[in-house]
């Protein structure tokens, strides 16, 4: 339940702490610091040496902590999901940005703690995303790049990736805060503030209460244009009680945010060279983060990827969510979470292979889990069957190489009965395998047409 719990808590959100908790400032002086203050809605100040957010509730005036904030985050996040499950959610994998240092991610899972989670694991953002995509996962040996572009609400954050049999390794990575989905909305409000001023001849730029009504309005319009040609803009009383309508198209918000397209494709760009890369060398580009649904910024990534898979299937907000609860779904269940896990890295002792049939008739056996692979790991793999048949059978073997497997060596294998025949064609079957640190298996059958699924658990495969 913690992977499913993890994913309905941070769907459509973004998974970010309090932004002084992230940089880890305590003190006012600090350039970082200094920016941030700027940009809070919050009044921030410093007391005792320790940076505060200064709360006025209406009875009171409250000093409250980055830390108590991350904390009160995840004790709304607990709340939400009681409320979706029915029962008490414990079991977290929590995902932090690549540039946390180790007391940011200590700070931020003693909030969680706090909260009342059990934190099974942190893990970096870039290696959910790919674990959302199942790369690595899906394919057990081979070796490829992988760029994750990850465009949120307030940064650019890139990543290089080589993935190689399963494992995950960060080449290079670079974030930029100075662009981000709220530049983009900030772009088109102050469009909408010069076509107010165009029509009424008054100029809303130096009202607070006017530009936060446009950047709201923009924000809904902004979202609309990543599905539909245009988008109207209507504000209630924007100034001096005068309502304001403006219809905006796809193509002149693609205008507006056109510079700052260009300094996300020019970041991607420096990230390569930094890298010694070229874009022929990146295998697949996985997208997330909100901004990153803009049609217009999907094409120029892709124009300059042209022989690179822009992954983009799963919405970019549900991306990293979505790998945290892959990983869950793994380690949930597990016996020990002690820190040494990370340390002592478990691996299969034997090539665990599906037996299939090729064209002619011959068996044929696919390796899933090499001899080594790290463990906990998770496969997929697709059995195709006539669909002239009512049952379908996944069997699999083990073996210490792969020209010693032998019939006797099957240890394990799921039926699916009673499925509906077809009289042309093939049916698919989507088997999903995953090992866990002590060599228990679970495995998950499904018939891709009718949906129908079986599942087994094998205490000790390998």
């Amino acid at each position: 339940m913690a992977g499913l719990m993890w994913l309905r808590m941070m769907r459509g959100t973004e998974s970010r702490p309090p932004l002084l908790l992230t940089q880890n400032v305590n003190s006012a002086a600090d350039p970082q610091a200094q920016k941030y203050i700027s940009e809070s809605k919050c009044l921030v100040i410093e007391k005792n040496g320790k940076l505060r957010y200064e709360i006025d509730t209406g009875e009171e005036t409250k000093l409250v902590s980055p830390e108590d904030v991350a904390r009160l985050i995840f004790s709304k996040m607990k709340e939400t999901a009681h409320s979706v499950l029915g029962s008490d959610a414990n079991d977290v994998v929590v995902t932090v940005p690549f540039d946390f240092g180790e007391k940011q991610k200590s700070a931020l899972g003693e909030a969680a703690g706090a909260a009342g989670f059990n934190v099974l694991r942190l893990i970096h953002e870039p290696s959910a995303a790919l674990l959302a995509y199942g790369i690595g996962q899906d394919c057990p040996t081979g070796k490829s790049n992988v760029l994750v572009f990850k465009l949120g609400g307030t940064s650019l954050s890139l990543s290089i990736m080589e993935v190689n049999s399963g494992m995950y390794r960060v080449l290079s990575t670079n974030t930029s805060d100075n662009i981000g989905g709220a530049h983009f909305t900030d772009s088109l409000a102050q469009y909408l503030a010069s076509e107010f001023q165009r029509l009424f001849k008054h100029d809303v730029r130096g009202s607070a209460r006017a530009m936060m009504k446009l950047m709201n309005s923009a924000e809904v319009a902004k979202h609309s244009l990543s599905t539909l040609g245009s988008a109207n803009c209507f504000v209630d009383s924007l100034y001096e009680g005068q309502d304001f309508d403006c219809n905006v198209s796809r193509a002149r918000f693609e205008l507006l945010c056109s510079p700052l397209f260009n300094k996300c494709i020019e970041a991607v760009r420096a990230l390569l060279q930094q890298s010694g890369f070229t874009a022929d060398d990146i295998n697949k580009v996985v997208l997330c983060g909100g901004s990153s649904r803009i049609p217009r910024l999907q094409q120029l990534i892709k124009d300059l990827f042209p022989a690179g898979d822009l992954l983009n299937s799963i919405p970019p907000d549900e991306v990293i969510p979505i790998g945290a609860a892959i990983e869950a779904g793994i380690l949930v269940g597990k016996e020990s979470t002690s820190g040494d896990d990370s340390v002592l890295i478990e691996c299969s002792a034997r090539d665990i292979l599906v037996k299939g049939v090729d064209e002619s008739g011959a068996n044929r056996f696919t390796v899933l889990f090499p001899s080594g692979t790290p463990l906990p790991a998770r496969r997929q793999h697709t059995l195709q069957a006539p669909g002239g048949i009512s049952s379908v059978c996944l069997e699999l073997y083990e073996s210490e190489g792969k020209n010693s497997v032998k019939e006797e060596t099957k240890f394990a294998q799921v039926v699916l009965q009673d499925l509906d025949k077809k009289e042309n064609g093939l049916r698919d079957i989507l088997a999903v395998l995953t090992m866990k640190r002590d060599g228990s298996l679970q495995v998950t059958c499904t018939d891709q047409e009718t949906g129908k699924c079986e599942a087994i658990t094998v205490e000790v495969a390998s």
